[in-house]
């Protein structure tokens, strides 16, 4: 597995704590920044990251900002993405069981930095289960054809 992950100004901190979970899983990963705590534009982190993922360049991106919400807008902006924002554990493995999201997101100023951990860990881990699944993801990917 291959692993883009970025930043905001408002979410290095967790960043470094999602690569060094990435490293001690031995997962290859590739930082796209950013790396300073001056206000930055989170599309300018967020869009590069997501159509690296979408070209299947990486497997699965992984972006934080201050609430996550920003990045996860963007993200979804971009043709092939299934970007969610998550907060909780449940939510992290359900949103790959059942939605086949390739993104995820989250908000440093929404969750601290062990519970960031467990999220990504829980969202790298789990896998995609299709079966009736697949109807509603397909949906989602027909749309995009017919739109994007």
């Amino acid at each position: 597995m291959k692993v883009a992950i970025a930043s905001d100004h408002g979410g290095i901190h967790i960043r470094e704590e999602v690569r060094s979970l990435l490293e001690e899983m031995g997962i290859e990963y590739e930082d796209f920044g950013c790396d300073c705590e001056a206000s930055v534009d989170y599309p300018d982190y967020a869009l590069p990251v997501a159509e690296k993922v979408a070209k299947g360049e990486f497997d699965k991106g992984i972006l934080i900002c201050g609430t996550g919400i920003g990045m996860s807008i963007a993200a979804n902006k971009v043709k092939g993405i299934r970007c969610a924002l998550v907060h909780d554990v449940f939510s992290a493995k359900a949103t790959r069981q059942h939605n086949n999201s390739n993104m995820l997101a989250m908000g440093e100023r929404v969750i601290g930095p062990g519970l960031a951990r467990e999220i990504a860990k829980a969202w790298l881990t789990t896998d995609y289960e299709g079966g009736r699944h697949e109807r509603r993801v397909g949906k989602i990917s027909e749309y995009e054809e017919k739109n994007l």
